[in-house]
């Protein structure tokens, strides 16, 4: 049996988290809870550099165990391009990667994911990209097609990931950033912010793909409204975002940032 712990959106920077005090508090709460496998689905900074730091860090704190992440649209929006996030940059960073859990029959697939639009079909006539260029973060992330041909690549890469995993007869874990079902979007009754941010949080053609070959288990983030664990299918679903804490909006529980990463944070024993 080995521990894995899971968590999303650290958001160190934005809640103005000293990095050497996260690591260590991190660390020593992960040895003492016998974690194996910590994985963390994506926006830990808003400077990739910055994110690939801390995970090195914390992997060398916490050796023999094993830390792994993804990228989620915060880490990309600076220090990094289209084609180096596509590229194995380091040990840690599993995009496109997997990663076999020893002494288990269970492998983690990490792939970054992208969105579609889809989830915003509730509205028509609306040229999602133009709007993301004015009003979205995302503006600022070159690449070099349309966002739906970025999701279409991601979804063949996950779908090679799943083939040659099935393969090997492996139990898969998949962790990916961008919402994967309908049921993690919130809608309103008009056509505000929301309505249409909703097109730029993920796609269902994700989880459909990951339904069909009978995932076990799914974490993502991005959406950082709380959910509790959801079966759909053979499928569970983990939204484990920790979200923000700043002046304008407050989004935990806890009156400080370690007590709420220990909330969020989900652990899960694999044989």
């Amino acid at each position: 049996m080995v521990r894995v712990a899971l968590i999303s959106d650290l958001h160190l920077d934005v809640n103005q988290q000293d990095v050497a005090t996260v690591v260590r508090q991190q660390a020593a709460y992960l040895t003492q809870q016998r974690v194996g496998v910590y994985l963390i689905a994506g926006d830990i900074t808003n400077y990739f550099d910055q994110s690939l730091a801390f995970v090195t860090q914390l992997q060398q704190a916490i050796a023999p165990a094993q830390v792994r992440f993804i990228a989620g649209n915060h880490d990309m929006l600076h220090d990094v391009t289209y084609a180096g996030l596509e590229s194995p940059l380091a040990p840690v960073y599993l995009h496109r990667g997997y990663l076999d859990v020893a002494d288990t029959n269970w492998r983690v697939i990490g792939n970054n994911g992208w969105y579609d639009y889809r989830f915003a079909d509730n509205l028509v006539n609306r040229d999602f990209a133009v709007w993301k260029r004015a009003y979205w973060v995302d503006s600022t992330i070159a690449q070099p097609m349309s966002d739906p041909a970025r999701l279409a690549v991601s979804l063949d890469q996950l779908t090679t990931q799943l083939m040659v995993a099935q393969a090997a007869h492996k139990r898969v874990l998949v962790m990916t950033h961008f919402v994967p079902r309908r049921d993690y979007i919130r809608y309103t009754d008009d056509d505000r912010f929301w309505n249409m941010a909703n097109a730029l949080m993920g796609s269902p053609q994700t989880g459909a793909l990951l339904e069909k070959y009978s995932v076990p288990v799914v974490l993502f983030g991005h959406s950082h409204h709380r959910f509790a664990p959801a079966t759909f299918g053979h499928t569970t679903y983990l939204n484990q975002a920790l979200g923000y804490h700043n002046r304008r909006i407050n989004e935990w529980s806890q009156p400080d940032y370690f007590t709420e990463w220990q909330r969020r944070l989900k652990i899960l024993d694999l044989k």
